[in-house]
């Protein structure tokens, strides 16, 4: 048995997650329909992690295991002729079996968006904050994260968790001019020189819990709103209590940006493999962008 990585990335507006859902349709579902086509095969892919329902991800990473060897620059043409327009793949390729999308990553980073005028083209991937922020107060409140070890006061009532520690290694807001423009991390929103461009809350963990990232922005929105200082900041996250937290946030304007291994990935940029060799096109005629439900998996 041979273990293959998938990078991915995908728009998760129209998607309930990336797990695969008794009641919607998931990233999850339409990449192992798209891989069971192609191998002929049942084939189930195991991601690095969850993405709930209209959060993106920019790079997802995900395995599955195969009994053959796969061309992988033929596969990842295909994946991409016959997944949906919002679902890309940037590339396949063959690991040692004892790596693994979730359990191996070191880390997981999240980016939130804000912008604070009216924009109809940030409106899908940005959340729009009309009020003033004191952006000063919340990357203060933010620094405060990197002290923290157990963070179930950001976890969503009722999840089933083992425990809520984590380990937060980095949380900041990025104002529009500071956001990185180069390698991995190019801003996908807008060019930082617009006045309109949104804020940008990074934070990396080596965990996450479920709702986490949405919970920690909405309780620093209230700092910088005024309406909580500092030291009722703290106390929050003593009190582990979701209820004493801030709001959730809009899952639209939430990336899972990147999933770090201690065996780094081949490539850095994030661009679909460029066309088969192999002529895969001919076989998967009617496929681009169409949706998972589509995709024939009819041996």
């Amino acid at each position: 048995m041979n273990r293959y990585f998938i990078d991915l990335g995908f728009d998760g507006t129209n998607y309930h997650g990336w797990q695969i859902q008794p009641n919607g349709i998931s990233v999850q579902e339409c990449l192992q329909k798209g891989l069971s086509t192609l191998l002929r095969t049942e084939t189930e892919v195991v991601g690095a992690g969850r993405t709930d329902a209209g959060v993106h991800a920019r790079r997802m990473v995900a395995h599955f295991d195969y009994e053959g060897t796969v061309d992988v620059q033929d596969l990842a043409y295909k994946l991409n002729r016959i997944l949906p327009r919002d679902i890309a793949v940037y590339e396949v390729r063959a690991v040692d079996n004892d790596l693994h999308a979730r359990f191996s990553a070191t880390s997981r980073t999240y980016h939130y968006y804000i912008h604070q005028q009216k924009d109809p083209f940030l409106r899908h991937y940005s959340c729009e904050l009309r009020y003033p922020l004191d952006f000063e107060a919340m990357n203060e409140a933010a620094s405060h994260l990197l002290q923290v070890e157990d963070f179930g006061a950001f976890c969503k009532s009722g999840s089933d968790v083992k425990t809520t520690l984590c380990n937060v290694t980095e949380a900041k807001w990025e104002a529009p001019s500071n956001l990185p423009l180069e390698g991995e991390a190019i801003s996908l929103l807008a060019p930082c020189s617009l006045p309109l461009a949104p804020w940008c809350f990074v934070i990396t963990a080596n965990r996450f819990l479920r709702n986490m990232v949405r919970a920690v922005v909405g309780t620093l929105i209230e700092v910088g709103r005024h309406r909580m200082t500092l030291d009722e900041f703290d106390a929050v996250i003593r009190t582990g209590k979701r209820t004493e937290a801030g709001e959730s946030m809009p899952g639209h304007a939430l990336f899972l940006w990147n999933v770090a291994y201690l065996q780094p990935p081949s490539r850095t940029e994030f661009a679909p493999p460029l066309p088969s060799p192999k002529g895969g096109e001919k076989s998967l005629q009617g496929g681009l962008g169409e949706g998972c439900s589509n995709i024939n998996t009819n041996k």
